[in-house]
């Protein structure tokens, strides 16, 4: 017979062993529910995961496949036509704040501001090379 102090012993350990096992698998769960899930980050991912979807979703065929990359494809398009004719419109909206904050700064300031204002546009446009536009 088996004493009772190591019989107690060996069930404690059992538990805290099943209990660890639990709350790891709770934690890959929740760790891979979040990775997974996460958003796509570039137009190319969110295209890749929405056709993906579509196809085992929806089961579309090849075919289908094709006409639904043509429809994504004539979509950025236009997209893209549309960011193109409002650039005019932002660069003004953009060129009016600019010389607002201009008159509000007193002559002092003035060169500051310039400062900002390049090394803002240097930081955007090394944002905007890094993601590839």
């Amino acid at each position: 017979m088996v004493p009772k102090s190591r019989l107690s012993a060996g069930v404690y350990l059992l538990l805290v062993f099943l209990s660890g096992a639990l709350v790891g698998g709770f934690s890959h769960r929740l760790y891979m529910t979040r990775s997974v899930n996460a958003a796509p980050r570039t137009p190319d991912e969110w295209r890749k995961k929405y056709v993906g979807e579509m196809r085992e979703s929806v089961k579309l065929d090849d075919q289908q496949v094709a006409q639904l990359q043509q429809i994504l494809d004539d979509t950025r398009k236009r997209f893209q036509q549309m960011r193109e004719e409002e650039k005019p419109v932002a660069q003004k909206i953009q060129n009016e704040q600019t010389d607002r904050i201009r008159a509000m700064l007193r002559p002092e300031q003035q060169p500051l501001y310039e400062t900002l204002r390049v090394e803002r546009e240097r930081r955007r446009q090394e944002a905007e090379r890094k993601k590839g536009h």
